[in-house]
């Protein structure tokens, strides 16, 4: 497999790794603070945030072209949360936003001389 697909596959694969840790460390607190679930979550709130900021890390770099890529993935994540997690189906809006910031972060992470190198 071309070294260029590989590279991108593993940006792709860790923004949204990312994502579900960023989710998940928001996810928690509210099931405990809003619906009254167990103070255990706490735990895994921890490990999820912990998780979060070590795979920023792993980032290729702490720049803003970065993290404009890493919101459009972001935000697919976030629908297939909120279709698959809290059981709500997506509007046609939210599919053609959805596409639309993932087209996006596609062409900032594609770019000639963008975030694959």
């Amino acid at each position: 497999m071309d070294t260029q697909v590989i590279k991108v596959t593993t940006t792709f694969f860790l923004f949204l790794l990312t994502a579900v840790m960023e989710i998940l460390g928001c996810y928690f607190p509210y099931l405990i603070l809003n619906q009254n679930k167990s103070q255990w979550l706490w735990v895994p709130t921890v490990l999820a945030l912990g998780a979060f900021v070590w795979l920023l890390t792993l980032h290729p770099a702490a720049s803003g072209r970065i993290y404009a890529a890493y919101g459009g993935i972001y935000i697919f994540t976030a629908l297939i949360w909120l279709r698959f997690v809290d059981q709500i189906a997506l509007s046609r809006w939210d599919l053609l936003g959805g596409t639309i910031v993932l087209i996006g972060a596609s062409l900032i992470i594609l770019q000639p001389q963008g975030l694959v190198r």
